[in-house]
């Protein structure tokens, strides 16, 4: 955690687990519908970096019940969905990630592994290359086809859609799926 100037280390990494648990920028009236105090993250440690002016380890910790068993997208974009552009921090990067045992048994795993993926895309000896579709909202189905394209000709693997990307007005499912099917 680096935090802005004017802005104590305790209070930056109290916002990153608060914005990635039960925060948000203002009081609402439905806090008091609820125990926020059982579902919110705790930094619990901070210490500095060796050798680093205005960094520091941020502990965070997050009670189970926040994440939704097996889904390891739940908790990754619950953890890291919105704190980077935090207004509290300067830069913030993920170290380390544990995860309980109890937590990792609810995972049924993919439904086939790294080697299925390589064969489909007589890809060997390297790393998989791809990227997010950007901007993440706002392409019309056609649009987004031409940048799945662009991508895949340019070199990369695979694409994806934003975590945002579901099936809008502007960009509905079927329509992008026939355009991506297209640029392949």
């Amino acid at each position: 955690v680096t935090p802005q100037p004017g802005v104590p280390p305790e209070e930056a990494g109290a916002a990153v687990a608060a914005e990635s648990s039960t925060g948000t920028w203002t009081t609402v009236w439905t806090d008091g519908l609820t125990s926020l105090d059982r579902y919110k993250g705790r930094c619990y440690h901070i210490e500095p970096v060796a050798g680093e002016e205005n960094q520091y380890i941020a502990y965070v910790a997050y009670p189970l019940d926040l994440f939704e068993e097996g889904s390891v997208t739940n908790m990754f974009t619950s953890i890291v969905g919105n704190v980077f552009g935090f207004k509290a921090l300067r830069a913030l990067r993920l170290e380390d990630l544990r995860i309980p045992i109890s937590y990792i048994k609810t995972f049924q795993g993919p439904p086939h592994g790294i080697q299925v993926e390589r064969d489909k895309l007589n890809k060997y000896g390297r790393p998989l290359l791809g990227c997010t579709i950007k901007p993440k909202l706002g392409l019309s189905a056609k649009n987004y086809g031409r940048a799945v394209y662009e991508c895949l000709r340019g070199g990369l693997d695979f694409t994806k859609d934003d975590e945002n990307v579901n099936s809008q007005p502007f960009l509905r499912w079927r329509d992008r799926f026939c355009f991506c099917a297209e640029a392949l």
